[in-house]
């Protein structure tokens, strides 16, 4: 083995990953890698200022080296405080000042999707349906048709069984962006977040028309067959969903 000498004179060369490695050859090299002094060292290098204390900030410099070297990525969320069982989605689409489309969901039925999808729909759109990320998708029903030279838009609302609240997720939103190769068309709004939560803005809700397949998409209505909601990237997951979904500004 190395002597204690040698080690003392090694391990302040060291990056982070390499001396927290050496912890875990032998009682011998813990016992000196455990050192503060050295740690002292890797915090010196990526915070130079923390060593200006005659104290760490913490009550060792391993272990703020241990909590604050690497970012933390995926963490596990607590399981939300709401369901879809206590949820009510409110969806109304205008052609103009038309109706044409105004629908109850019940959280239960956004929450599954659609587990058979139609024939006669794109590839493109099949393959997106079919991607691993959350999607809340329910069949138009009844089905409906929107002309594209006419404003089409949109509002939705969230209702809560479980206290008798409502909360707005789109408002008068319009369909002014057709995805031509996916046969969707979107629209979107940024969310109304409760005032619990000042700091976080600019999320935005998407909802999407998902069209049947046609010859040529400029040639009259399209033929709407389910209604897609999602919130990006932001909330991918279930449990993300609800968790956003809580945060809105419940009245």
């Amino acid at each position: 083995m190395f002597s204690e000498e040698v080690l003392k004179n090694v391990f302040p060369l060291l990056e982070g990953e390499d001396l927290a490695a050496c912890m875990g050859v032998c009682r011998q090299w813990r016992d000196i890698a455990i050192d503060d002094f050295y740690w002292k060292c890797q915090c010196a290098k990526k915070w130079p200022s923390v060593c200006k204390r005659h104290k760490p900030p913490t009550e060792t410099y391993y272990k703020m080296y241990q909590m604050f070297s690497k970012r933390r990525l995926n963490r596990a969320l607590p399981p939300p405080r709401l369901s879809f069982e206590d949820l009510e989605f409110f969806i109304d689409i205008w052609s103009e000042e038309k109706l044409v489309f105004s629908g109850l969901i019940l959280g239960v039925a956004l929450e599954m999707g659609i587990k058979t999808l139609p024939l006669g729909i794109s590839n493109v759109l099949r393959t997106h349906l079919g991607r691993p990320d959350y999607k809340m998708v329910v069949p138009a029903e009844p089905r409906f048709t929107i002309p594209l030279n006419q404003s089409v838009s949109v509002s939705v609302l969230v209702a809560r069984n479980d206290s008798n609240k409502v909360a707005r997720i789109i408002n008068r939103a319009v369909f002014d962006y057709i995805d031509r190769s996916s046969y969707r068309a979107l629209a979107f709004e940024y969310l109304d977040l409760s005032p619990c939560y000042p700091f976080i803005t600019g999320i935005r809700a998407w909802i999407s028309l998902l069209f049947m397949d046609v010859e040529d998409m400029n040639d009259g209505p399209l033929d709407v067959f389910g209604i897609q909601l999602d919130f990006n990237d932001v909330a991918d997951t279930k449990e993300e969903v609800l968790w956003l979904l809580d945060m809105l500004d419940w009245k």
